[in-house]
């Protein structure tokens, strides 16, 4: 039989990501189109990601799905010496990266690729972690009463 060449096993997938692997894949996500936005920029181009909408045709009822564009905005800003900066949020909020520290100081623009793609390697490392949990439950906590 063909199937005694294999190595057989009772594996299961596991359904559900726990809930530190969920906010990394979410914030990951948001870095990798930080990542995409800041290369856009710097070639000269716009970087225009598109989400399926759901809409119900007015005339005959029947739910489409249309392409719209997503709206990305920037995480970097200047600061008041000039410098540029680049904030790391999960959903609204600023993580704090460290003591107190809220933003990443660039020299110069052409650092900022690098510098998202050190950070994305850090929350997949999990040194992130705290922050993130730190800003859901925040959130949570403004849907209690």
């Amino acid at each position: 039989m063909t199937l005694d060449n294999l190595k057989l096993t009772t594996a299961k997938k596991a359904t559900q990501l726990s809930a530190v692997d969920q906010r990394r894949t979410k914030l990951v996500k948001r870095l990798a189109e930080q990542i995409e936005l800041a290369k856009a920029a710097q070639n000269g181009s716009t970087y225009a990601p598109t989400k399926l909408r759901s809409i119900t045709d007015a005339d005959t009822g029947e739910r489409k799905h249309i392409a719209v564009a997503k709206r990305v905005k920037s995480w970097t800003f200047n600061a008041d010496n000039g410098k540029l900066c680049v904030n790391v949020r999960y959903g609204a909020r600023v993580l704090d990266l460290g003591k107190g520290k809220t933003a990443v100081e660039l020299a110069s623009a052409k650092e900022l690729v690098a510098t998202l793609e050190t950070i994305s390697a850090a929350v997949n490392a999990g040194e992130l972690d705290v922050a993130m949990e730190a800003a859901s439950t925040k959130l949570r906590s403004a849907f209690t009463k």
